[in-house]
């Protein structure tokens, strides 16, 4: 905790200081710069006094402030390691919960107006800014983290990495359609806004003209009593169970009735894509033996030299172990500070041309929310999705 803490007031430091960090290339070489704006909410403004500028909080670490943190530690590695071919990256890292400098004063101060590229770990109100900003002034905005729309249309500057939840209904859809289209299946769900969101999702991808592909049916559990379920189940059928729910108390209960009578049916749980961080299902020993698979964007097994470039720079630098988010922050700023050298005027026309991969195999296309293609997009967003199978607390790639 010590050593974290260190590591965090270091950053701090040279955050207050004007924190910025430019790509590896060879100077002998005289190449064009390229400016890239990296948000996160690092916090600054809460984690130390405004009146003298002193720590708050002893020997503690705030935890708010960790996820923006780590995001910006897997930035900085990248920044470090990054080798340009096509120009240099001038990046700037901003703090997007900074109460002295916030998002609307560094667009109304013109601070973001030669900037070529803007990544950012963000949400809320930070995110609409910025993407409003990116189509005012046609600067493409990587949203790395957040898995929403957040309502927005008509901008061909947005690119979603982090699939929304109506793309993971569309890949889980895809698998069973692949896999399992004879199976008995089910959408076991309860009643709430999202899973309502969620029926209607697989019901507009089963009927796209009005008829269903796929034939099944949905159980509704309020109570937390899955034994309706059974009822319904043929010993000799296999059966596909979609959990219609993003609580994790649901999924775990599901789960846990799944795994009871899987001895007798036949069974396969296909789960939501927030299941992976939910205790219930990759920590709990219920399941032994029992799989459970759900949808992601990304992938890692951290077998690759990337990866162990990364985890060895990591313990160098920050004395710790990278969590996920600062693998993708790494890989976000990797992936898009080369593309926006190699593809500075055309940017969102070579979305998906990579002639190096990271981690994850991006697909990313254009999204028209009212099922009519026009000539503006509303967003652009990651569709291609892993299905990955969680078995007594291990992962792998599954789909």
């Amino acid at each position: 905790m010590k050593l974290r803490l260190q590591t965090f007031l270091l950053l701090c430091f040279f955050f207050l200081a004007g924190l910025s960090a430019t790509a590896q290339t060879d100077s002998t070489i005289n190449l064009k710069t390229y400016r890239v704006g990296i948000f996160a909410p690092l916090y600054l403004d809460s984690v130390f006094s405004t009146s003298n500028g002193s720590y708050r909080y002893g020997k503690n670490f705030p935890k708010f402030a960790l996820q923006g943190l780590e995001f910006v530690q897997g930035a900085q590695i990248a920044l470090d390691s990054l080798p340009m071919l096509y120009g240099n990256i001038d990046a700037r890292i901003y703090d997007s919960k900074s109460l002295s400098a916030p998002v609307p004063t560094l667009i109304q101060n013109k601070i973001l107006d030669s900037t070529d590229l803007i990544i950012g770990s963000v949400k809320d109100q930070e995110y609409f800014q910025l993407a409003a900003f990116a189509k005012q002034k046609n600067i493409p905005f990587i949203s790395a983290t957040y898995p929403n729309d957040g309502g927005i249309t008509a901008n061909p500057f947005l690119i979603i990495v982090n699939s929304t939840l109506k793309a993971h209904c569309e890949a889980i859809y895809s698998n069973i359609l692949f896999n399992n289209a004879t199976d008995k299946i089910y959408i076991v769900t309860k009643s709430g806004s999202q899973e309502k969101t969620l029926l209607q999702n697989f019901k507009t991808i089963n009927e796209p003209d009005g008829s269903p592909l796929l034939r099944y049916e949905i159980v509704n559990v309020d109570n937390g009593n899955f034994a309706v379920l059974k009822s319904k189940l043929d010993s000799n059928r296999n059966s596909v169970i979609i959990g219609g729910s993003l609580s994790e108390a649901f999924a775990g209960g599901l789960a846990t009735f799944c795994q009871g009578i899987s001895k007798t049916y036949r069974i396969k749980l296909m789960g939501m894509p927030n299941w992976d961080n939910f205790k219930s299902i990759t920590d709990n020993k219920n399941l032994k033996d029992f799989p459970v698979y759900f949808s992601t964007p990304y992938y890692n097994n951290k077998w690759d030299n990337f990866s162990k470039r990364i985890k060895e720079i990591y313990l160098q630098k920050y004395k710790g172990t990278p969590s996920d988010l600062a693998y993708k922050g790494f890989e976000t700023v990797f992936l898009f500070s080369k593309l926006i050298a190699r593809q500075p005027n055309d940017f969102m026309s070579h979305l998906n041309e990579h002639p190096y991969k990271v981690f994850t195999d991006f697909k990313f296309k254009p999204v028209f929310l009212n099922g009519t293609i026009s000539a503006t997009p509303d967003y652009f967003e990651n569709k291609n999705l892993y299905i990955i199978k969680i078995l007594n607390g291990q992962f792998s790639k599954a789909w």
